[in-house]
């Protein structure tokens, strides 16, 4: 299956962190055109990639319960330069992406999330998902109900902002059924928390 080591992310851009709070919208509506493979390596690593390395190993771009990382990122790509059509997951650990079904599922993608336009419209879609025993080992049911939760809107919200820095457009969608996401992304003990198609404003 193809692997792809994307480009490093840049950690200084020209948009200040108050700017991309204060610009920040959820975009339903995209322009037609292609992601660079730069601004999903961009988008990605703010997501859920690596930061620093620090004393007990490295740090994530979202905060989490006690470092459980519960979360993962797939790319669903249509119209992404340089990447086939298909769906990758994100490896955090090494910055790069790995092929794990081939073909655009957009469609289907679409029609598991109660047939909403955009992410059929939009170049590229990331759905995060979790392996929710990382955090429950620990936490127990409180981990599925607060904490993981709580890792997700910070992943989203990165996501957000990062997108408005680069000048795309972006929402969160969590109306989809859980099922069928699961069926078009062949997940296994990974249970999906939301889409975010992102596309040209």
């Amino acid at each position: 299956m193809e692997h792809v080591i994307l480009p490093e992310p840049k950690i200084k851009g020209d948009v200040s962190v108050e700017e991309a709070i204060f610009k920040r919208r959820s975009t339903r509506r995209y322009k037609q055109g292609s992601l660079t493979l730069h601004e999903v390596s961009q988008l990605l690593w703010a997501s859920v990639g690596k930061t620093v390395d620090g004393v007990t190993g490295p740090t994530r771009a979202y905060p989490s319960a006690g470092a459980s990382h519960p979360l993962e990122a797939y790319l669903v790509v249509g119209d992404v330069e340089g990447l086939s059509s298909g769906v990758y997951r994100y490896n955090w650990q090494d910055h790069s992406l790995s092929l794990v079904i081939e073909g655009d599922v957009r469609d289907d993608l679409t029609d598991a999330a109660l047939r909403q336009s955009m992410i059929r419209d939009a170049p590229a879609s990331i759905v995060f998902t979790a392996i929710l025993a990382r955090t429950t080992s620990r936490y127990g049911p409180r981990g599925e109900v607060r904490y993981v939760p709580m890792d997700a809107g910070a992943a989203f919200q990165n996501v957000h902002l990062q997108a408005q820095a680069l000048g795309l457009g972006t929402v969160i969608i969590g109306a989809f059924s859980d099922e069928s996401v699961i069926d078009v992304l062949n997940l296994e003990n990974e249970v999906p928390l939301g889409i975010m198609p992102v596309g040209r404003i």
